[in-house]
């Protein structure tokens, strides 16, 4: 029986090795993706955000040109109002009251453009590193990828079960390939 239990201890003493070694050496069966660093480190990112801000700039400018024309009128209306008819006078303020509720309108609607434009902008991008990062999962074998995006969703996570810069790397080597 003596005989018995030392060859059985070195047996179980190997096999502890092998799987601590196995579970050390592997690699970690969850990992994560930290998406606000992808947002930023993507290069389409900053690309598509310089499109947006110039088309937005120039929006912006439409909707400050109106109103300075507005306003122009306005100025004039009151240096020569005190020369004007009851008639001239109704007329003029309803003329410049339905002109400032088109300058309105048109900065509603061009408030509204801009937030769709960046909405659709965004989820480009966020389509792109999804997509990758779907490929890359495949590629690689991993059964789940998790996006953290320091909400709360990943509390801690071991260094090595983060592949935010291996992902950010290949997915700009992707894009500068286009």
């Amino acid at each position: 029986m003596k005989k018995l239990l030392f060859p059985v201890s070195v047996l179980a003493l190997i096999i502890s090795i092998v799987s601590l070694g196995w579970s050390v050496f592997s690699k970690p069966d969850l990992v994560y993706v930290d998406v606000n660093k992808l947002m930023e480190g993507y290069k389409r990112s900053k690309v598509e955000r310089e499109k947006f801000n110039q088309k937005a700039t120039a929006l912006k400018a439409n909707i400050d040109s109106l109103v300075t024309d507005w306003q122009k009128e306005l100025k004039k209306y009151e240096k020569e109002r005190a020369s004007m008819s009851k008639k001239e006078l109704e007329l003029q303020q309803e003329l410049l009251s339905n002109k400032q509720q088109q300058v309105n309108n048109y900065q509603q609607a061009i408030q509204r453009q801009i937030r769709e434009e960046d909405q659709k902008m965004t989820q480009t991008v966020i389509n792109d590193i999804n997509d990758y990062v779907k490929e890359y999962g495949k590629k690689k074998g991993h059964r789940i990828i998790f996006g953290a995006s320091g909400g709360g969703n990943i509390m801690y996570a071991a260094d090595a079960a983060n592949l935010t810069e291996e992902v950010l790397d290949g997915l700009n080597a992707e894009y500068d390939k286009r």
